[in-house]
């Protein structure tokens, strides 16, 4: 009799962030995966879009990064991203039929569910990083954001 034995999961910590200029208005946003002494970047932008969408679509398109399982812990300034998360209203969205606690639909519902899909993936944790406090990645990631912001 042969126990099968499970493969551990690649151990990776992603650092997210969103910029905007105007609120809405164009905006950008970044992902630095870190797994080990290997580092990555992504960014991208968007010609019209909120703050916090690029705030969630940052987590999302660093997830999507990944090409296979992992145990990611994510690190974000963002309050609404790490609560969401962390306090899991997104399962009473997902119960209510996305209606917030206002009796609201909630906002950027496509980017959480995307959110929730990677989560699926992958074993995901959350954590916050308080923003512009001289964090090495959050700064980074900052700055790839704004750099990514399309010029109008």
């Amino acid at each position: 009799m042969c126990a099968k034995v499970a493969k551990a999961l690649t151990s990776v910590d992603i650092y997210t962030d969103g910029a905007c200029s105007g609120n809405p208005g164009p905006g950008g946003w970044a992902a630095i995966l870190v797994a080990g002494e290997h580092e990555r970047e992504v960014s991208g932008g968007e010609s019209h879009t909120t703050n916090q969408r690029m705030e969630i679509q940052a987590v999302v398109e660093g997830l999507r990064v990944l090409s296979r399982s992992c145990q990611v812990t994510v690190f974000s300034d963002s309050a609404y991203v790490v609560n969401c998360m962390t306090q899991k209203w997104y399962v009473k969205w997902q119960q209510s039929g996305w209606v917030n606690s206002s009796r609201e639909p909630v906002k950027n519902r496509d980017l959480w569910e995307a959110l929730i899909a990677e989560l699926g993936r992958h074993r995901v944790a959350f954590g916050k990083v308080k923003g512009h406090s001289g964090h090495h990645y959050n700064e980074r990631c900052d700055q790839l954001a704004r750099a990514a912001v399309p010029k109008t």
